[in-house]
């Protein structure tokens, strides 16, 4: 994409106002993967804000949060949860708060941010209300990418930015080269396995965006994955329909233990247990965070789907926390 253009006192903002005549860059993100980009690029000295939901690599601990939750989402149930954001985002209500003094304090330089998703992170709208309060007007990068491609766009974009086009680069050839890898061995698969991704579980949304991709080079097929588009609410019928061999439960903002928690729901459903994916126990819950967050991850992420769909031919190096197998019946 292209870019667009803790509180301390007085005395440490004429320090910062020096060092900005100096060239020094400092970074606010409002959203998880940006933070993690940056990290990846070396920025992490740089980088002064963060969100509440930033929690990744763990060197981020203790960064200011400049955004935080409307929502208790962590003592609602999915379904719970899901209500909550409809009826505020119909209400026209935010929901995340963004800290605006705080972030004139911090005096950043540049700001992350994104407008593809009002639940994901701060909107961009509230950015350009927040905007309109700073003394110093910071240059703006929205990163709402849609496809593997444009999450390599915007870390290209952030390096230019930053001037850390070099490292930009070379961490894109190395993301290739590893997608190629994948990629390659399932060149071998003669039948990819019918495969569901749920980007939430009650109710029941399929993957988007670029989910899709990802289990393709990773030697699957989601007849209801949508492409470089919007996750969507599902029928469960629909569901059943396309009879998965593979279900990975991927709810954004969960780690992979909290995902299954939530996923109980689904031993009630008509048909459950029939399903070739059920019977087979290739039902895993993943932690949200190597998919629904397009930064460095993803690629972590499509490598994990490779390891669940074809164990035999990609082994998992990752965390062993990043994945469960689900337990396939009703406490």
């Amino acid at each position: 994409m292209v870019a667009r253009s803790g509180k301390s006192g007085s005395s440490h903002l004429l320090g910062v106002k020096a060092m900005l005549t100096s060239g020094e860059l400092r970074l606010v993100s409002l959203l998880p993967s940006a933070t993690e980009m940056a990290c990846a690029l070396g920025l992490i000295e740089q980088l002064h804000g963060i969100t509440h939901c930033c929690d990744y690599p763990p060197g981020i601990r203790g960064i200011p949060q400049v955004v935080h939750g409307n929502l208790p989402t962590h003592e609602l149930s999915a379904s719970e949860l899901d209500t909550r954001v409809s009826t505020a985002l119909n209400r026209g209500e935010s929901l995340y708060r963004l800290d605006e003094e705080l972030l004139d304090q911090l005096a950043p330089t540049h700001i992350l941010t994104q407008d593809l998703c009002q639940v994901c992170a701060a909107s961009g709208t509230e950015v350009a209300r927040a905007l309109s309060t700073l003394r110093d007007q910071p240059q703006v990068l929205f990163m709402s990418p849609h496809s593997l491609n444009d999450i390599q766009e915007n870390l290209l974009d952030l390096g230019r930015a930053t001037g850390r086009l070099e490292e930009a680069e070379h961490q894109i050839a190395s993301w290739q080269s590893r997608l190629h890898a994948i990629a390659s061995r399932m060149s071998t698969v003669s039948h990819p396995p019918r495969v569901f991704c749920a980007e939430w579980v009650n109710p029941i949304y399929c993957s988007g965006h670029w989910i899709p991709e990802m289990v393709e080079i990773a030697g699957g097929i989601d007849a209801l994955g949508r492409k470089g588009a919007d996750s969507v609410r599902v029928d469960w019928e629909a569901v059943r329909a396309t009879e998965p061999e593979v279900i990975v439960l991927m709810p954004c903002g969960y780690d992979a233990d909290q995902a299954q928690r939530h996923a109980a729901p689904l031993w009630k459903l008509s048909g459950w247990s029939e399903l070739s994916a059920v019977r087979n126990r290739r039902v895993f819950a993943v932690d949200g965070g190597y998919f629904s967050r397009p930064g460095p991850r993803v690629i972590d992420g499509t490598e994990l789907l490779a390891h669940l769909f074809h164990p035999e031919l990609s082994p998992w190096h990752g965390p062993a926390d990043a994945f469960v197998r689900v337990q396939l019946e009703e406490p």
